[in-house]
């Protein structure tokens, strides 16, 4: 007689896709409900700040106008383009941009699901808890989506660019990196990640090979050139340069102003977990105005680890963990951090969970865990003295939290990183069960 297979995990039956999303949508109906009933009765508004100069903006274009007639709004007008509902008038159209982002947080969430089971051999049910435990129904990232936040949509385009380029659907990558660099500058992080995956096949053939042929620099450089390469990169850019010629064209020189030039020199201060926040909150007043660009200055570790030497060290090892190192080190490293970044990393982060060393040392990834929750904690502790209570926390205050929140995260870099190296190394982190 044929020998019964395994039974499923007990908890198998809990972690059933129709479930978890059905449970997912009414978390974030059930906060767009009471948000509606908190910006009514409370001076403490749920809606964010953001949200409001979104709807705005989108105001602005319904009525003829330019988006950056509005100011402060600092984005692609596509986001606006697609807001114009709100302008339409009442509560329920009003809310029409926090469901679109709170839809887009299903879909983004379907994507994972979908790339764990189908790309990285993951049993369903596994896919759904961790999907479900770190994205859908996480009350961080349903309370960002519903509170106005746009980085919903977000996950939507970067979940499929990574199922397009596991996929090799190289086109549509290609398309989807331009737009996703149009809607927001940091994917562009991925692109070196992804053009140098796409050689892992040849560089693994020609390990195999038992004599292998030295070649010349020349010869390297022209190999480096394959189709797949070419075709993405041309198509990425094309899509790039299309969006923001139409935007030009259409809006002029207000348009790279607000959307690309100036995050360059950018001194967000407020809300800011950054270790750069009191060093932006000084060269932000008249008196601490500096000729030498300290504004631009973090730019370099940032971009030399995030796009530069992660992508290069580990890329062709796992392509979805690499992704996420790239974007928790960027974040880590950027002079503006605010809880909406977390996203950014959040929607990669069931790619690299289930086999990392946080889950394998449960100690260690409960300490890092609590130390990053602890972190944040002391920060709006020290943030709400300042801003409610009036009381001068800027130093070793805000400046401390904001260090010892860097400090955590880095170290929780640190142990990705080596994860990674150890994938390379041939140990655990390839299937998924």
């Amino acid at each position: 007689m044929p020998e019964a297979s395994s039974p499923p995990p007990a908890d198998s039956r809990l972690w059933r896709p129709l479930p978890i999303f059905a449970l997912s949508a009414l978390l974030r109906a059930a906060l767009l409900l009471y948000g509606l009933h908190q910006d009514a009765t409370s001076p403490f508004k749920y809606t964010d700040i953001d949200y409001f100069v979104f709807t705005d903006a989108a105001r602005f274009t319904h009525n003829g106008g330019s988006p950056y007639d509005r100011e402060t709004y600092r984005y692609t007008p596509l986001l606006a383009w697609l807001l114009v509902p709100t302008a339409w008038g009442g509560t329920a159209w009003f809310s029409f941009g926090k469901v679109l982002f709170a839809l887009g947080d299903l879909v983004a969430g379907w994507g994972i699901i979908r790339i764990l089971v189908k790309r990285m051999g993951m049993r369903v049910d596994t896919a759904v808890k961790f999907t479900g435990l770190i994205w859908l129904l996480n009350p961080m990232v349903a309370t960002i989506s519903t509170r106005g936040s746009s980085e919903g949509l977000l996950g939507v385009m970067v979940v499929g660019l990574l199922w397009a380029a596991m996929e090799e659907k190289v086109a549509l990558a290609g398309m989807l990196l331009g737009l996703c660099v149009h809607w927001k500058i940091y994917p562009v992080i991925y692109a070196p990640a992804i053009v140098w995956w796409m050689g892992r096949e040849r560089a693994a053939a020609e390990k195999q090979k038992k004599e292998v042929k030295e070649k010349s620099v020349i010869e390297n450089v022209i190999g480096f050139f394959t189709r797949d390469r070419i075709v993405f990169g041309s198509v990425a850019l094309a899509t790039f340069a299309a969006l923001n010629a139409a935007m030009y064209l259409i809006y002029g020189f207000p348009f790279l102003q607000h959307t690309y030039l100036h995050h360059v020199s950018r001194v967000d201060h407020r809300h800011n977990f950054s270790p750069y926040n009191i060093l932006l909150y000084l060269i932000s007043s008249p008196t601490g105005h500096s000729a030498f660009p300290f504004a631009s200055l973090p730019f370099l570790p940032q971009l030399l680890l995030s796009a530069l030497l992660l992508p290069l060290a580990f890329a062709k090892t796992s392509l979805p963990t690499t992704l996420f190192a790239q974007t928790f080190a960027f974040v880590t490293f950027n002079k503006v951090c605010t809880s909406q970044y977390f996203m950014w990393y959040l929607m990669l982060l069931p790619f690299y969970l289930p086999t990392s060393s946080l889950l394998e040392r449960p100690v260690m990834g409960a300490a890092l865990g609590g130390l990053w929750v602890a972190a944040q904690a002391l920060w709006l502790q020290q943030g709400y003295e300042l801003e409610f209570l009036g009381r001068q926390t800027f130093w070793p205050g805000l400046g401390g939290a904001g260090l010892a929140f860097f400090v955590v995260n880095v170290a929780i870099l640190g142990v990705v990183v080596g994860d990674l190296g150890r994938m390379g190394r041939g140990g655990r982190g390839g299937v998924l069960k």
